[in-house]
């Protein structure tokens, strides 16, 4: 899947983020996140992004302080160059977990080699009809979703989404066992 563009926006009435993923194929992918998802996916996805960092080919950072600081100039230096002003392109002909939202109850999260975050969201909210997507995601679309995502949440004023953790409050996110956040 070749992602084209992200968008994050808050429901007012469903009090939820929609996160939209279009791709280079005209498909759209669909998913909700609840405000309680989002505070334990966030820390996690921020983690991501520093392991992510971190292991980019010539980077020699082990200490904690030097990973959040390679982490924040690599985060700043993709922002300044990200298309936020360009409006999500609505031109998809194909919706390949149907044209409702995906409800995230459940993530799954590993950095295999090759350098980027595979990311499961699964809807187990109904087990006869359990869905789910994996996303493959390059440390510039972690940072530009993670980004998308505290914008959203500060308008819809969840305020504990929008700062980003510390990571010494954080705690190991990312274990040899892939994490597994559940409402």
């Amino acid at each position: 899947m070749n992602i084209h563009q992200l968008s994050v926006n808050h429901d007012e009435r469903q009090d939820r983020l929609l996160l939209r993923l279009n791709t280079q194929d005209l498909q759209e992918f669909r998913f909700w996140l609840t405000r309680r998802m989002t505070l334990r996916l966030m820390p996690a996805i921020e983690q991501s992004a520093k392991r992510l960092e971190a292991a980019q080919p010539g980077v020699a950072v082990t200490d904690a302080p030097s990973q959040q600081l390679l982490t924040e100039l690599k985060r700043d230096a993709f922002l300044k160059k990200a298309d936020f002003d360009t409006p999500f392109e609505n031109r998809a002909t194909q919706w390949p977990l149907g044209a409702e939202p995906l409800l995230i109850t459940d993530a799954h999260m590993s950095i295999p080699p090759g350098g980027a975050l595979e990311i499961s969201f699964e809807d187990k909210s109904d087990p006869a009809q359990a869905r789910s997507c994996q996303l493959h995601l390059q440390v510039s679309l972690v940072h530009g979703m993670a980004h998308l995502i505290r914008q959203a949440s500060e308008k819809a004023e969840w305020s504990a989404v929008s700062s980003p953790v510390p990571a010494t409050e954080a705690g190991p996110v990312l274990a040899p066992e892939p994490p597994r956040y559940a409402h």
